[in-house]
């Protein structure tokens, strides 16, 4: 039998609860946020953005904001409906129904929430990339380019992730410590993708050429000997692929780090400007925050794991309540994950504003690194100024988006602290 809506219990409400304050939330963020912009150009902005620029930015976070509330109200709705009618029993009778294994059952089911969930979404990526994005002139991705990549990461989602949940589905149906040794299988595979994914993975997606010889790749790696930075390479990534916003990043642990910048980052700005963002990231190495947020990461997920095994326990009151909860006759590790990945939504939501304070706190960090590394801070916050002002970003967020969601800290407050070193 499959239950529905009016099986619903205590904890139905909670999760329900908890889904709509959060909704609520980010609803308010959003609406306070567009309040906060600036009536005019900022003046560290001067010179770099003028009053059509801006109001474009305006109108670009005006455009996002209400592309995001339809897609957070259609999702919310869609999850609600699909709830109330008793979908996730349905869909677990049916996977049940194509094959007599339980682990087969398991990953027809999760496959389908997947692919279920993909379809919704799609339409908002295609409305944010050649709607949204192409008005504003961010978008150069192509619809073969667009189809390519969602085809690529179908791909890999079934050569990767499905021998994953395999794992994992196996483990948690032996009961035990099931969690302990679900929690060590995945922590390692994660460590493993740090290092297959930069040679394996991302080039599937993207074009990595070495940077050629010259003044630019010698100024990178006579910073990264001074800071004692082990570099293996030093790349341009063709992310102009896809979009004229740039960005540059590091990949790799221990002696394998290797520099990726974005063409379109080498393109708009200076070797001293290109030298403070890669100081910046340095210092996140230096400063031990790599360690930090991995070493954090690991201990958070064991404390997930271990709830989830309450959350499959056949036997356990908790796993009963959540199964009735959302109308699931049988407890099985393959739905569970799907329940409680939806009961830690909130909760979620909640460790992520503790986990931003912690990295922005990070970032300033890394920036005062950077300044001192280099031996200016100027270079650094003119290449901020120019991101913020190419990628019509919100100069001055409201406190409530920034508490919510912002990892890095708004410009001005890092203007702000550069400036006082």
């Amino acid at each position: 039998m499959i239950h529905g809506m009016s099986d619903w219990n205590l904890l139905s409400g909670i999760i329900l609860l908890g889904l709509v304050v959060v909704w609520k939330l980010e609803f308010a963020a959003t609406l306070l946020d567009l309040k906060a912009f600036p009536a005019s150009v900022p003046k560290v902005l001067e010179g770099l953005m003028d009053a059509a620029k801006l109001e474009r930015a305006r109108e670009y976070l005006m455009v996002n904001a209400k592309a995001g509330m339809i897609q957070s109200i259609t999702q919310l709705v869609v999850l609600l409906v699909f709830w109330s009618l008793g979908g996730f029993g349905w869909v677990d009778q049916f996977a049940r129904s194509l094959t007599p294994s339980p682990m087969g059952a398991g990953l027809i089911f999760l496959s389908l929430l997947f692919l279920g969930q993909s379809l919704v979404a799609l339409p908002f990526a295609i409305h944010d990339t050649f709607g949204i994005e192409q008005r504003f002139g961010f978008n150069r991705s192509t619809p073969a380019t667009f189809i390519t990549d969602r085809l690529k990461g179908l791909l890999l989602a079934a050569l990767i992730g499905l021998p994953l949940m395999a794992v994992v589905l196996k483990i948690f149906s032996q009961g035990g410590l099931a969690w302990l040794w679900a929690w060590l299988v995945v922590t390692g595979f994660q460590l493993a993708l740090t290092y297959i994914a930069p040679t394996w993975i991302m080039p599937w997606f993207n074009k990595f050429t070495p940077m050629p010889e010259g003044p630019l790749k010698q100024e990178i790696e006579a910073l990264g000997e001074r800071c004692g930075f082990p570099l293996s390479g030093v790349f341009v990534m063709d992310g102009s692929k896809r979009s004229t916003k740039a960005n540059a990043f590091f990949t790799g642990l221990g002696k394998q780090k290797k520099i990726a910048l974005f063409d379109t980052l080498v393109e708009k700005s200076s070797t001293p400007e290109l030298l403070g963002i890669l100081a910046h990231e340095i210092g996140h190495f230096r400063c031990g925050h790599i360690k930090q947020r991995l070493g954090v990461g690991i201990l958070q997920m064991a404390a997930i794991f271990y709830l989830l095994g309450l959350a499959t326990d056949p036997h356990g009151a908790f796993a009963r309540q959540l199964f009735d909860a959302f109308g699931v006759k049988e407890i099985s590790p393959h739905v569970g994950l799907v329940l409680f990945s939806i009961l830690l939504e909130p909760v979620s939501k909640g460790l992520s504003v503790l986990a931003n304070a912690w990295s922005r706190k990070h970032e300033f960090e890394a920036d005062a690194y950077a300044a001192k590394a280099t031996g200016e801070a100027a270079p650094l916050g003119e290449a901020l100024k120019k991101m913020t002002a190419d990628h019509l970003s919100h100069p001055s967020p409201s406190s409530l988006r920034i508490w919510l969601d912002y990892s890095h800290p708004p410009l001005l407050q890092r203007l702000e602290a550069l400036a006082k070193i």
